[in-house]
C-alpha cells in the first residue's frame, strides 16, 4: 500500500486530499495570498544562500527574491570564482555591490538557509567542503535527493548539527520561473512540489520547507521522504519524462515509415501527437479521458497498442527502478564524471527522426495534429507501467502522479513540443541526460522486439484493458487536477 505521510503546520493551513483507493494525503495549497505568511515560516532566517546557477538556481532565487521583497530576508547567489554563470546572475539582478552575489563557500558560511542547487556531480565532489562551511544550526535545503543516495553509497552522513530539508519542484527550473511570472495576475502559479524533512534539530524544519515551497509558487505541496524522492525522480527521468518518450518516438517513427507514411506524417503522428494533443488531454482530463475520447475504431487500436506495449515497457521500468534503488544508477553518474572531463557528451538530434522533426515543427499547424490512437496506446501503456512500478514500491500517490504524469504533461512535454525532444534531452541536467541516453534505446528495442512482435502474433493479455480502466491512479489524478496551476505554461 502506498505511503500516506501526515504533517502539521502552525502557519499554513494543512488540508486533507482524497487521492482514491482509500488514501488521504496532507497537502498545503499555494497561492500569492499566502506570501505574507512566508516570513513567519522563515522566522530567524536573515539570508537565504542559493548555491548554483543551473536549472533550478535561476528560477528559485528569482521567485524567492520577488516573494520576499520588502521583508528584510536577503536572497544571495553563491558561485565559484570565475564561474561563467556570474554574468547571467548579474543580468538577473544579483550583484556584488548590493551583497546579493558572492563566492559560494562564503555564501554557505554566512547563510541561515543554504539551498544547494549545484549539479549532482558537483554535490558529490564538494559535499564534504560544504558540510565544513555550513554553520551549526543552519538549514541545508536540497531540491533533489541525489546527495542522500550518494552519501548512502559512500557511507557518509549529513552533519548532525543542521536541519536538512528538501523542496523538489516537479518540473524543470524554467517552468518554475515561467509559471510564477505568468501567474502574477491569477494568484498563482508555479510547479507542484514535494517536501521532505531529513533532519530536524530545532522543530522548525517543516515550517521552513513549507515556506520555501510556497515562496517559489508551488500550487500544492505534498510530503515525501528524501529517499523516496530521489528514487522516484531519477527513475522517472529515465522513464516517461525523458528516456521513455525519446525511445517511444524513435520506434513509432520507424514503424509508421515502414507502414508507408511519409517521413513528415510519421513524425506528426508520433512525436507531435504525444507532445501536443495527447499531453494536453492528459493534462486537463487525465489518462482515461485520452482513451474515452476516441471513436470505436480508435479505441480498438489504442487497446492493441496498450496490450502490446505494457509488458515490454514494464520490464524496462522494473529494471530501472532496481538500478536506482540499489545505488547503481547514482554510481554510474559519478563514474561518468571522469569520462566527461575527457570527452564532452554528444547530442542526440542527428537521427532522421529528429532531423525530420525540425522541419515538421517549422511548418506546424497546431489544429492539424492528430491524436493517433496507436501512439496514444503506446504512450499511455508506458506511463501506466511506470505508475504501477512506483505504487508497487509504496510511493505516495501524489508523488506517483507528479513524477509520472503531471511533470511530463505540464512541464517537460510543452518544452519538447516547442523545441523538440532532442533539445529537451540535451538541455537537462547531466544526470538526466546520462539516464535518457542510457535507457531510451532499451525502450526503443524492447517495445519493438517484444511489444510489437506480440501484437503481430496476437499474443496479448486481454485483462490489461480492464485493469487500466479501473486503475486507482485515475481518481488520484482527478484530485490533483483540483489544485492544478491556474495558468497553462506558454513556451515561445
Amino acid at each position: 500500500m502506498p505511503k500516506s505521510l501526515s504533517f502539521s503546520s502552525k502557519i499554513f493551513q494543512v488540508e486533507s486530499m482524497e487521492v482514491g483507493a482509500g488514501q488521504v494525503e496532507n497537502i498545503v495549497k499555494g497561492g500569492r495570498n499566502l506570501f505574507p505568511l512566508v516570513p513567519k515560516a522563515l522566522a530567524g532566517i536573515k539570508q537565504i544562500g542559493v548555491i548554483g546557477w543551473g536549472s533550478q538556481g535561476p528560477a528559485q532565487s528569482q521567485n524567492l527574491r520577488d516573494t520576499l521583497e520588502g521583508t528584510g530576508i536577503k536572497v544571495k547567489i553563491g558561485l565559484r570564482p570565475g564561474s561563467s554563470s556570474m554574468d547571467a546572475a548579474r543580468a538577473a539582478g544579483f550583484n556584488e555591490n548590493d551583497g546579493t552575489l558572492g563566492e559560494m563557500f562564503q555564501v554557505v558560511r554566512e547563510s541561515d538557509l543554504v539551498l544547494l542547487l549545484i549539479s549532482d556531480g558537483a554535490q558529490a565532489e564538494l559535499y564534504s567542503n560544504i558540510f565544513e562551511a555550513i554553520r551549526p544550526g543552519a538549514t541545508l535545503g536540497l531540491s533533489h535527493g541525489f546527495l542522500l543516495g550518494h552519501l548512502q553509497n559512500v557511507g557518509a552522513k549529513f552533519p548532525a548539527n543542521i536541519n536538512v530539508i528538501a523542496v523538489c519542484p516537479k518540473g524543470m527550473g524554467p517552468s518554475v520561473r515561467r509559471l510564477y511570472v505568468q501567474g502574477k495576475e491569477m494568484n498563482g502559479a508555479g510547479i507542484n512540489a514535494s517536501f521532505a524533512v531529513e533532519q530536524d534539530i530545532d522543530g522548525r524544519a517543516t515550517e521552513i520547507a513549507l515556506g520555501w515551497s510556497v515562496a517559489i509558487g508551488s500550487p500544492y505541496t505534498f510530503m515525501t521522504t528524501l529517499e523516496s524522492e530521489f528514487k522516484s525522480d531519477i527513475y522517472g527521468e529515465r522513464g516517461i519524462l525523458l528516456g521513455a518518450v525519446h525511445g517511444i518516438v524513435e520506434v513509432l517513427y520507424r514503424r509508421y515509415v515502414s507502414q508507408g507514411m511519409s517521413h513528415d506524417d510519421a513524425f506528426l503522428n508520433s512525436c507531435e501527437s504525444i507532445t501536443g494533443p495527447i499531453s494536453k488531454t492528459i493534462s486537463k482530463q487525465g489518462i482515461l479521458a485520452l482513451y474515452q475520447g476516441l471513436d470505436d475504431a480508435g479505441k480498438k487500436e489504442f487497446e492493441t497498442a496498450y496490450k502490446g506495449t505494457y509488458p515490454a515497457a514494464r520490464d524496462v521500468l522494473e529494471e530501472i527502478y532496481d538500478e536506482v534503488s540499489s545505488g547503481n544508477e547514482i554510481r554510474s553518474v559519478i563514474l561518468a564524471g571522469d569520462r566527461l572531463k575527457r570527452r564532452k557528451m554528444g547530442v542526440i538530434d542527428g537521427t532522421e527522426t529528429w532531423q525530420t522533426g525540425a522541419k515538421v515543427r517549422a511548418k506546424r499547424v497546431e489544429g492539424n495534429i492528430p491524436v493517433h490512437p496507436f501512439t496514444a496506446g503506446v504512450y499511455a501503456a508506458t506511463m501506466m507501467a511506470q505508475i504501477d512500478v512506483l505504487l508497487d514500491h509504496d510511493h505516495p500517490y501524489s508523488e506517483v502522479a507528479n513524477e509520472s504524469v503531471i511533470e511530463a504533461v505540464d512541464s517537460l512535454n510543452p518544452y519538447m513540443h516547442a523545441r523538440g525532444v532532442a533539445y529537451m534531452v540535451d538541455n537537462c541536467s547531466t544526470t538526466a541526460r546520462l539516464g535518457s541516453r542510457k535507457w531510451a534505446p532499451r525502450f526503443d528495442y524492447l517495445i519493438e522486439q517484444e511489444g510489437f512482435r506480440a501484437i503481430a502474433l496476437g499474443k496479448l493479455d486481454e485483462s490489461l484493458i480492464s485493469k487500466f480502466k479501473a486503475h486507482p491512479i485515475h481518481p488520484a489524478l482527478a484530485a490533483c487536477a483540483k489544485v492544478r496551476p491556474s495558468v497553462d505554461i506558454f513556451v515561445e
